[in-house]
């Protein structure tokens, strides 16, 4: 059985002969004695951090998490990793032999340096996300086959449309096409739509809604690309049948809020008290973010339309904390030479520097730093929509909500209850950035289900 001394950590200050043991060991493999501190203050951290209370007890998957993040820290150099991982290497195999530490191969972790830092795949519509796209295995296979696409890709980026449309639309074309199996695109007429549409209805069996994301994406084809307006075209669109929204009630908004925290916790009561989208939410840069107004500009929405909305006076001390929150983790990245955050199309273009300013960092960043595929700069993108997501199911499920919690039920809960507060359709429109009033009116359509019926029954007065 170990000693009491044994289950105390390096930094307690109660060990220095364990200390000097680990001390030995360097000296008998050969470590320069000028190294030594460097790897007495790598194992002290590696503890402080992961707290245990036996080294014996340690599970192999916190001391491989541990490595792996390490392996990701652009601040240090490969001679730095390299010696961390040799530190905690002796710690764990040779000062106090661990499960943990014969578990683990440490020569396969000192080879992941290189390629431990992963790329960024998921941010805003960009120019370097655009190459990427049409760069992708699949799509360039495919335009290579039909050399159109590539047309289609120019008309889309021309309309400023976001990068997961036209992801949408070249996959939907490319589908077509091959349904067409025809070798010119001048051969493909109105009817070959008609026969898609009817082949993704009867053969494929989808829903009315996917159907009809297939024909706007075949319909701009047509238009924009083999010149054949739309007007002409006799394809009926399929039309999705319009259901009336799920709307929390105020009293599970409370509670569903109260069992969420933190950066989640925040970013779920400005959906709430704002109406956003969820991507409008986490692609929030610090230069939206007007505390002192007390409003937020959501940016470079679909064909590039900014709206301004009103921030809740309740969330300007916790956006504030957030605020500054990102400026020391920014300073930090940058005092490491790294920080770069990918810009929007334009303003990469202008001000290509500024990807390195404050203002242009995302108000919720990634825990996580990557790398662009294109200019090998390491920098953090915003949180992954899906942390939200998945925090919001787990926070209904504690509050005993029976409906699937999202982040568009909060937006659906916003429509709802701004509308029950008497404000006026049309501002409600330009809060929730609706095109077409019809989209704002099904919230109506909710208010007028909760209330009683405005006229009697003739039965009930005879």
């Amino acid at each position: 059985m170990p000693s009491s001394n044994d289950q105390k950590t390096l930094q307690s200050g109660q060990s220095e002969h364990k200390k000097n043991r680990y001390l030995n060991i360097l000296k008998s493999v050969g470590i320069p004695e000028k190294d030594h501190p460097r790897y007495v203050s790598e194992v002290e951290t590696f503890l402080r951090v992961l707290r245990p209370s036996r080294l014996q007890d340690l599970p192999t998957k916190d001391v491989e998490a541990y490595l792996e993040e390490l392996c990701t820290r652009t601040d240090l150099s490969d001679e730095q990793v390299r010696l961390s991982i040799g530190a905690l290497r002796l710690l764990l195999l040779q000062l106090t032999p661990t499960p943990a530490g014969r578990e683990i191969e440490w020569a396969a972790w000192l080879e992941r340096r290189h390629s431990a830092i992963p790329e960024q795949t998921e941010d805003i519509a960009n120019l370097r996300e655009r190459e990427m796209v049409m760069g992708s295995p699949r799509i360039a296979k495919a335009t290579l086959t039909f050399p159109v696409l590539k047309d289609l890709s120019e008309a889309i980026q021309e309309r400023h449309y976001s990068i997961r449309t036209e992801q949408a639309y070249l996959d939907w074309c490319h589908r077509f096409l091959v349904f067409c199996d025809k070798r010119e695109t001048e051969e493909i007429e109105e009817h070959d739509l008609e026969r898609f549409i009817e082949h993704l209805e009867v053969e494929c069996g989808l829903a009315p809604k996917t159907r009809s994301a297939a024909y706007n994406a075949i319909a701009f084809f047509f238009q924009n690309v083999l010149d054949k307006p739309i007007e002409k075209l006799s394809a009926k669109k399929p039309r999705a049948s319009s259901k009336v929204p799920m709307v929390l009630s105020r009293n599970e908004v409370r509670a569903l809020l109260k069992e969420m925290t933190g950066v989640p916790g925040l970013m779920a009561r400005l959906l709430y008290g704002t109406g956003m989208q969820l991507m409008e939410c986490v692609r929030l840069r610090l230069i939206d973010v007007d505390l002192e107004k007390k409003q937020i500009t959501v940016r470079n929405r679909k064909g590039e339309k900014d709206r301004e909305i009103p921030l809740p006076e309740r969330l300007c001390d916790p956006l504030s904390a957030q605020v500054e929150g990102v400026a020391r983790q920014h300073q930090e990245d940058r005092a490491s030479g790294i920080g770069a955050v990918t810009l929007p199309v334009a303003i990469a273009k202008e001000w290509p520097d500024a990807a390195y300013e404050l203002g242009w960092q995302y108000l919720f960043p990634s825990g996580r730093l990557s790398r662009d595929a294109f200019s090998g700069h390491v920098g953090r993108t915003h949180l992954h929509p899906a942390t939200l997501q998945r925090t919001l199911r787990v926070a209904g499920e504690s509050a005993g909500i029976d409906t699937r919690i999202s982040a568009q039920a909060l937006r659906h809960a916003f429509a709802s209850h701004v509308l029950e507060s008497g404000t006026d359709i049309r501002l409600l429109q330009a809060l929730l950035g609706h095109n077409d009033v019809a989209t704002t009116m099904r919230y109506t359509r909710i208010m007028n289900g909760q209330k009683n019926m405005p006229v009697s029954s003739p039965l009930d007065t005879i």
